[in-house]
């Protein structure tokens, strides 16, 4: 997986996944992708990056069941409190799968953990409905992988971490989603 650079055949095969062809109409443009990364004092993980500056930004088609969300709009409002960008820059607090709802520690131990993982560090890609959202990690050691949160833990996506087949990063996301398998299909 590299976040630094774009692969052509990537970028085609997320072209083709999203039936984009419009000539850059739905894309951001680089300008754009610019100003939201000197906003945010970050650089986003390729191949997203130039996904939304030349292809979509958002569709309505999946990944996730819902659509993929433009880069500034998340589901549900979440994540448009104001800081939104102050958060963005310091890094997602997990590398590896946390079931929060089992933790013994106290819920004041908690509370501040909770919040970095669902505000900082990750943009939201989308959600699959009832609070189960799919989050780009953009700082931090896990940026460039998927995360799935929701209320009651998060867990990363890609076969490395278990569940699934796919390769992990958003090119792995999109295509394991294009090729029409369930997102945990290792144990099937």
């Amino acid at each position: 997986m590299n976040t630094d650079h774009a692969a052509p055949e990537e970028i085609e095969a997320l072209r083709a996944a999203f039936d984009v062809d419009d000539d850059g109409a739905s894309a951001l443009g680089w300008p754009a992708v610019h100003a939201f990364e000197n906003e945010h004092g970050i650089v986003l993980p390729e191949p997203y990056r130039t996904f939304v500056a030349e292809v979509t930004d958002g569709s309505y088609a999946g990944p996730p069941d819902h659509g993929l969300v433009g880069l500034a709009d998340h589901p549900d409002g979440e994540g448009t409190d104001e800081g939104r960008g102050q958060v963005l820059g310091r890094p997602f607090p997990l590398t590896e799968a946390w079931l929060w709802e089992d933790d013994p520690r106290p819920a004041e131990e908690l509370e501040p953990i909770l919040d970095q993982v669902f505000r900082h560090g990750s943009i939201v890609l989308g959600t699959d409905g009832c609070g189960m959202n799919w989050h780009l990690v953009v700082t931090g050691p896990h940026r460039g992988h998927i995360w799935n949160v929701m209320g009651e833990g998060a867990n990363p996506f890609g076969a490395p971490f278990g569940h699934t087949t796919a390769d992990p990063g958003f090119a792995g996301w999109v295509g394991h989603w294009a090729a029409g398998n369930s997102w945990y299909d290792a144990a099937e």
